[in-house]
């Protein structure tokens, strides 16, 4: 029998992690956040009035096994005057079937039926749910993209309304033999799916080990001077009972080129290791050289190396 892993995130970080998790003998849960106010995504969530779905059809195409025509297709956004613009040919699929179904978490099972996918996808709620942040200035932000919008630095990540959790995702964790926090923005993507209450009571009762993919670059207003040991700091702050046990971190030697690029452009400066205060933190750091240069210029997590190293922990625990 596989061993189960349940991974929480959203948007591109987790896409990447599955895309090579997906091929090894592991029982995978993916759990997705539904906040999402932006682009595509934002104007479906307002016009049909149901959760974000633009992080559930990138997670749905990456773990499926048709080709990779048809996952263009699903990725594939419509440039035109009409009301269709920028809007992603699988947003509009899940829309669909939500009208059809009455339940995301049905769309996604169709869906994931329809594009050959073996593994489970859930969303964290059916409710459509409004991210809220406090800044260390004490001012008060509602909206996902206005938060990432927003360059102060984040006091805490809290939902306007207490969501109601998909059953099947509390199930899922309660079984797990291992939970992941995947990279991807810390603030908006990991912590939206775990700040629910009986998100995080289902975290403090499970048996399963706790791992967290670290970013291998800061994002502006969430995470700027930020080294390995804060993010885990932040992580553990929302997890009521339970601490990170194990964090995968990138020792990559990224050339001062690219680091300027970054810096010039996005803001991002390279996470570094800090070891002494992961000693403090009492985690086990595995650090390896994570980062290939990706067809787009951009650094990206090499998906296969990552899920070896995932499988390789799995297998020992």
């Amino acid at each position: 029998m596989h061993k189960k892993v349940v991974v929480f995130g959203g948007g591109t970080g987790i896409s990447y992690l599955l895309r090579g998790l997906k091929d090894f003998p592991v029982d995978i849960t993916a759990i997705i956040t539904v906040a999402d106010n932006g682009r595509s995504t934002g104007r479906l969530r307002n016009e049909f009035n149901i959760p974000a779905v633009g992080d559930i059809r990138k997670v749905i195409t990456n773990l499926s096994e048709v080709r990779p025509e048809i996952k263009e297709l699903m990725n594939y956004r419509f440039s035109t005057y009409s009301d269709f613009d920028g809007h992603a040919l699988g947003n509009l699929i899940l829309v669909g079937m939500h009208d059809i179904t009455g339940s995301l978490k049905d769309s996604i099972a169709c869906l994931s039926e329809l594009l050959d996918v073996r593994h489970k996808v859930y969303p964290v709620s059916e409710d459509r749910l409004t991210l809220m942040a406090e800044t260390e200035s004490g001012k008060i932000i509602e909206g996902e993209e206005e938060i990432t919008d927003n360059r102060e630095r984040k006091k805490r990540i809290f939902y306007k309304e207490e969501p109601t959790i998909t059953p099947e995702a509390i199930d899922a964790v309660l079984e797990a033999d291992l939970i992941i926090f995947s990279m991807g923005s810390l603030y908006t993507s990991v912590l939206p799916t775990i700040i629910g209450k009986e998100m995080q009571q289902a975290i403090k009762k499970s048996k399963a080990k706790l791992m967290y993919i670290c970013n291998a670059m800061t994002q502006p207003g969430e995470t700027d001077n930020f080294g390995v040991g804060d993010h885990v700091e932040v992580l553990n702050k929302y997890l009521t009972g339970r601490k990170v046990d194990v964090v995968i971190a990138t020792n990559t030697e990224i050339d001062q080129e690219m680091i300027d690029k970054y810096h010039r452009k996005e803001e991002k400066d390279k996470v570094i290791i800090d070891y002494e205060k992961l000693d403090k933190i009492g985690v086990e750091v595995i650090e390896s050289d994570l980062l290939i240069l990706d067809e787009d210029g951009t650094l990206k997590h090499d998906s296969l190396l990552l899920s070896t190293i995932v499988f390789s922990y799995l297998m020992r625990i």
